[in-house]
């Protein structure tokens, strides 16, 4: 790193009189990465700035030491306090959100953003933000493992696949290194381009992301094959969970026939399209089974299941489990 008598000279936009403050509050078993990103995206500003432009605070529900995702716990700088207009609320989720969303944090986020604080979620915290009401109307994101649990239990958000999202004062991200793109779009913004550039080459990070960009690899990238066809036929089959399309027609409408298309998917994936469909739906109620209070009846429908027994049989023969017990494991995490 340059010493900082030899750093280049920056065209830092907007000097504040005082430093913007962050308060970043920690949720139980929160993404490191994605806090840590954040944080360090600050850092480096003021750093390249050679000026104070932001300050943080680190905060939880209770105070003390917060365990994060990689088991590694944070000491806070202490409980939920009171904050102030021109802050930033920004909420660090993780691994069971819903359990980390205690009836305090959201009275405290309610009260707190009634002043017009800027609110944001990194992760999965876009589901304390959604239960609080914040995201009613609003354009939002959260990780893809969480979307089919938050779309089912949040309708009137606005959601999507964006590695970030900005709706006003109300700020999402899916997680992992997209704390880096939203603060470089914050750091842009109140300070100018090349300030943010300044801060991407401090972090190895040439390739800056915007809100159009979407979280998920490509179909082709994800099962490791570069086959159009087999590309258009899986994706359809992920739009339509709920309502699943016969191979005959998948086929149909990428112009194979039926035997054309099991033996394509017996060549690439190693199963028949009618097994990996039935895995792409029994995944999908997995997920609203650990993420969700959703009936198994419910859950059933939503993945195209016309019958609980019929949805028990084969979700039992792929988890060896049966959705009733999977519910039981985890239903104590879901109470808030």
């Amino acid at each position: 790193m340059l010493p900082s008598q030899n750093r280049p000279t920056l065209d830092v936009q907007n000097i504040p009189d005082k430093p913007k403050r962050f308060v970043f509050v920690l949720l139980e078993n929160f993404t490191m990465l994605s806090f840590a990103a954040a944080v360090d995206c600050l850092r480096l500003a003021n750093r390249m700035a050679n000026k104070e432009l932001y300050c943080w605070t680190v905060v939880a529900d209770g105070g003390g030491t917060v365990q994060g995702s990689t088991g590694i716990g944070i000491q806070t700088d202490g409980d939920l306090g009171e904050l102030h207009r021109d802050d930033s609320l920004i909420l660090c989720g993780g691994a069971d959100v819903q359990g980390a969303t205690t009836k305090k944090l959201l009275n405290w986020v309610r009260r707190e953003t009634r002043k017009g604080v800027t609110a944001g979620g990194l992760c999965t915290a876009a589901y304390t933000l959604a239960k609080a009401g914040l995201l009613d109307g609003k354009r939002a994101t959260i990780h893809w493992e969480n979307q089919d649990s938050f779309s089912e239990e949040f309708d009137e958000v606005e959601l999507t696949k964006s590695v970030f999202a900005i709706d006003n004062n109300r700020l999402t991200t899916a997680g992992g290194t997209s704390s880096i793109d939203l603060f470089l779009q914050i750091i842009a913004s109140d300070h100018g381009e090349e300030l943010a550039s300044a801060v991407a080459d401090q972090q190895i990070y040439n390739s800056i992301r915007t809100d159009q960009d979407t979280q998920r690899l490509s179909v082709p990238t994800r099962i490791g094959v570069r086959h159009p066809k087999l590309s258009q036929v899986i994706q359809m089959m992920e739009s339509n969970i709920e309502e699943p399309v016969s191979p005959s027609i998948l086929a149909k409408d990428v112009g194979m026939s039926t035997r054309q298309l099991e033996r394509l998917f017996r060549r690439y994936l190693n199963r028949s399209p009618k097994r990996y469909y039935m895995e792409l739906r029994l995944q999908k109620a997995r997920n609203l089974l650990m993420q969700t209070d959703m009936s198994v009846i419910n859950v059933a429908l939503a993945c195209g299941f016309a019958s609980p027994s019929h949805f028990s049989k084969c979700y039992r023969s792929h988890y060896e489990t049966t959705p009733y017990r999977e519910r039981g494991t985890h239903a104590s995490r879901l109470s808030v």
